[in-house]
């Protein structure tokens, strides 16, 4: 695969995160993980992106990158960006919204009907 995830978190936890981390580690997704507490640039970008400092920011960016491969769906100005899926991008969702996208992406296979 020619893409990778990437996380926008900070190092204090929240459910939200821990939520995110668990899904991904439950299906063995890799990611690589920018704190915005720790990195001004990230927290501006998040900021940009989202209207809000809101983590986790889960992007999907091309190899070696860290901001999405494309841009990611249009966010009105002052709309909550928790669960939205925006292409390239979500922020805060929940299990069946993560998994959904990371399916969407190809990080991860629907489950068989059984």
């Amino acid at each position: 695969m020619d893409k990778e995830l990437i996380m926008y978190s900070r190092s204090s936890g929240c459910p939200m995160m821990t939520l995110a981390k668990r899904v991904l580690d439950d299906y063995q997704v890799p990611y690589r993980e920018i704190f915005i507490d720790h990195d001004k640039v990230a927290r501006q970008r998040v900021e940009e992106w989202t209207g809000f400092l809101s983590v986790p920011t889960l992007v999907i960016a091309n190899k070696g990158e860290i901001v999405p491969y494309e841009a990611p769906a249009y966010l009105p100005k002052g709309d909550t960006p928790r669960g939205v899926n925006r292409g390239a991008m979500i922020t805060e969702p929940n299990i069946r919204e993560l998994t959904e996208w990371l399916i969407q992406h190809q990080f991860i296979t629907a489950p068989s009907e059984a």
